[in-house]
């Protein structure tokens, strides 16, 4: 049975259709992410999981439980970790784990013993008694993810967790949640960071304008999407470069000041920019960065 499951979900807010026949599921013990640029449907569907918005047709099941209508049920089994911090400021790290004890109906005594351990996992033991205000962005960010465990949920449903955090704590959260991984929890992570989900994912559904447009592996999807490597080039008139370099490329794409071209062959390309002082370059293997914005487009959007 999936963790999570949608089959052809469907969410209008007025004349705007939100969430456009969206399908998917996720097997137990996986990371799944959920892809998308601004506005593409990836809060809606969260909401509409964990039961806060109900869907207008389709079906979703959350750990075996259909939602809405046995959201409670299923949200005791499940960890949230938002995308906004909303810790209590009044509260030290500690405190702040004991009262969300409650909220799962677990004894005070029952919340205690699990206090030690979560503060353990999330490198906060020399923290417990400061006060939220206190703490730096990585050290919330953590105590927000220990906080999502205090029920030891199957599922944990993660709302961009890195978004924020300078490379050092981005890092310590991921191997938090490769650990979570290999203790057989599920995840289901949205993000803007395609590193992050290339490192983390078995695999991810990419949505726009709230339809599905691309799912798989993420090794499965750089093979299928890009399928050769690309080089950067950095120059004044990235135009007149394109013309020049196409015949030797496979593809070229312009974005900003930046031209890219996706090679098979880098030593034409190489010989060629080799002697052009005035540009920079960069060769490198495609990644899941590249096939989000060629699914999505290069453009911003608002």
């Amino acid at each position: 049975m999936p963790a999570i499951e949608f089959e052809q979900v469907i969410k209008h807010y007025g004349d705007k259709t939100v969430v456009n026949g969206l399908s998917f599921d996720v097997v137990p013990g996986e990371c799944f992410g959920l892809l998308g640029p601004n506005g593409a449907g990836k809060t809606t569907t969260l909401r509409m999981l964990l039961g806060i918005v109900s869907p207008d047709a389709g079906r979703i099941s959350l750990c075996g439980e259909p939602v809405p209508a046995r959201a409670r049920h299923a949200r005791a089994r499940v960890g949230v970790v938002p995308q906004f911090d909303n810790l209590d400021p009044d509260f030290t790290v500690r405190e702040n784990l004991l009262v969300f004890g409650r909220y799962f109906g677990l004894s005070a005594s029952e919340t205690r013993a699990l206090v030690a351990p979560l503060l353990e996992f999330a490198r906060l033991e020399s923290k417990a008694d400061a006060r939220v205000g206190e703490l730096s962005g990585g050290m919330r960010r953590r105590l927000t993810l220990a906080r999502a465990l205090v029920n030891d949920p199957d599922v944990l449903v993660m709302d961009e967790p890195t978004t924020g955090l300078d490379p050092q704590a981005r890092h310590l959260i991921w191997e938090r949640l490769r650990s979570l991984l290999a203790r057989g929890k599920t995840i289901l992570l949205t993000t803007h960071f395609m590193e992050e989900a290339e490192r983390l994912c078995n695999r991810v559904c990419v949505i726009e304008e709230g339809r599905k447009i691309a799912e798989g592996a993420p090794k499965a999807l750089i093979e299928s999407e890009i399928g050769c490597d690309v080089i950067e080039v950095y120059g004044p008139d990235p135009v007149a470069l394109r013309d020049e370099l196409a015949p030797l490329a496979k593809r070229t794409e312009i974005s900003g000041e930046t031209l890219f071209c996706y090679v098979d062959e880098a030593a034409p390309v190489h010989a060629l920019l080799r002697h052009r002082s005035d540009l920079r370059y960069l060769h490198r293997p495609a990644n899941l960065e590249d096939v989000f914005l060629r699914l999505t487009g290069r453009e911003m959007q608002d």
